[in-house]
């Protein structure tokens, strides 16, 4: 009667699918918010603002608005895009306006102040950054941080500051080191408007530190509509300069912007925080004790079944020699002390057999060749080098 053998059950290591996930689900989760970051600063910056500053535009960041309410004053408004049409209306009935001055290159910016230094005309920079305006407007400096309220009040003597009142001035702040300079609407100390009258004539130059007054959805609040006519209408003639990318005269220096240059502050001071906090996760993550990933055997081994397996596995192989020596091995460690011979001798025949030898009645030789001899040449040899051992060690132990 033969019975059958139970069915053996194996346990996959193979990760799940739900331990998959309980592993990939932080990562997934980071991923998702970068997207959901992604997209919503695509939504915000999908509303582009077509025709910023140009006085040709009725979109709400055009200064349609300002321009019509300066022909009704008798103010011509003529727009240009290049450098040199910009130096040469450049006279003492005329005002200047350049509406990005960051995005002249350093020679253009030396260029401009050499030509409206002397003019005798105004000089308006609207809202210029440390690219620029220090060589626009020399003895100004820019603050890296701007003003945290736009709406602020004049707090000067400059007439035309007092007469329009409150107005979105806020943006950035600036120092300067002309005594004589009027510094209005100031944030925390630091003005956001400037006029520096020239070293010599009748000219000046006005440092404005945000563009808000002479945007159209902007020009009917506060004293916004009162404070750029008066800034730009003082003189017969207003040249609107928009700085073009494409200016030959730009495409002749060697000074073009950097990488850096070209990114606002706020970008460089985010990617300084994420780094600081990316250095502070891996700082915390790294000072975690214990394994990297704590994970349990998926069974618990008898080790009786390991000693079975690996019998089988030595038994597939034909590998004899390295069964007898696993075998001779655990008996010699085992026989040491039975015979007091230190665990570290106890694979020196030198030391272990003739301490065997004085416990036991037979040949030494004997003993050699069973516990330090050479390999079984087959299985029977081997099961009969295994039956002496056992011998061996009854033997030691009842002695």
């Amino acid at each position: 009667m033969t019975t059958e053998a139970p069915p053996t059950t194996t346990t996959s290591t193979a990760p799940t699918g739900r331990r998959m996930w309980t592993r990939t689900r932080g990562i997934a989760l980071a991923v998702v918010l970068i997207l959901a970051a992604a997209v919503a600063m695509a939504a915000v910056r999908s509303t582009a603002r077509h025709g910023e500053l140009d006085p040709r535009s009725a979109d709400p960041y055009g200064s349609r608005a300002v321009f019509e309410l300066l022909a009704q004053r008798g103010v011509s408004t003529r727009v240009v895009t290049t450098l040199d049409a910009a130096r040469s209306a450049a006279g003492p009935d005329t005002t200047l306006l350049v509406a990005v001055p960051d995005r002249l290159t350093h020679r253009q910016q030396t260029a401009l102040h050499t030509a409206t230094a002397d003019a005798g005309g105004r000089t308006v920079l609207v809202a210029p950054g440390g690219w620029s305006v220090e060589r626009l407007a020399p003895g100004v400096t820019a603050d890296p941080a701007t003003s945290g309220h736009s709406t602020l009040a004049p707090d000067c003597a400059l007439p035309e500051a007092r007469r329009a009142g409150t107005a979105d001035t806020g943006g950035v702040r600036y120092t300067t080191t002309h005594l004589d300079a009027d510094s209005c609407y100031p944030s925390e100390r630091l003005a956001t408007l400037l006029r520096l009258p020239a070293v010599s004539g009748s000219g000046d130059t006005v440092v404005l530190g945000a563009p808000d007054i002479l945007y159209n959805d902007r020009l009917d609040e506060e004293g916004n509509a009162s404070l750029a006519l008066q800034l730009l209408g003082s003189r017969p003639h207003l040249v609107w300069y928009l700085p073009s990318l494409s200016d030959a005269s730009g495409a002749r220096t060697g000074d073009q912007k950097g990488l850096f240059d070209l990114l606002p502050t706020g970008w460089l001071w985010a990617t300084l925080q994420l780094f600081i906090a990316a250095a502070l996760a891996a700082f915390w993550r790294a000072r975690r004790f214990g394994p990297l990933v704590a994970e349990k055997l998926p069974v618990a081994i008898r080790a009786s079944e390991t000693t079975e397996g690996r019998a089988r596995l030595y038994h597939k192989a034909n590998a004899r020699d390295r069964a007898a020596d696993a075998l001779r091995s655990s008996t010699r460690t085992r026989l040491a002390p039975l015979a007091g011979v230190p665990v570290a001798q106890a694979h020196t025949p030198e030391a272990l057999l003739p301490a065997l030898s004085a416990r036991l009645s037979g040949d030494g030789q004997v003993l050699h060749s069973l516990l330090f001899g050479p390999p079984p040449g087959d299985d029977a040899a081997l099961i009969a080098l295994t039956d002496q051992l056992d011998a061996l060690e009854r033997e030691v132990r009842r002695s």
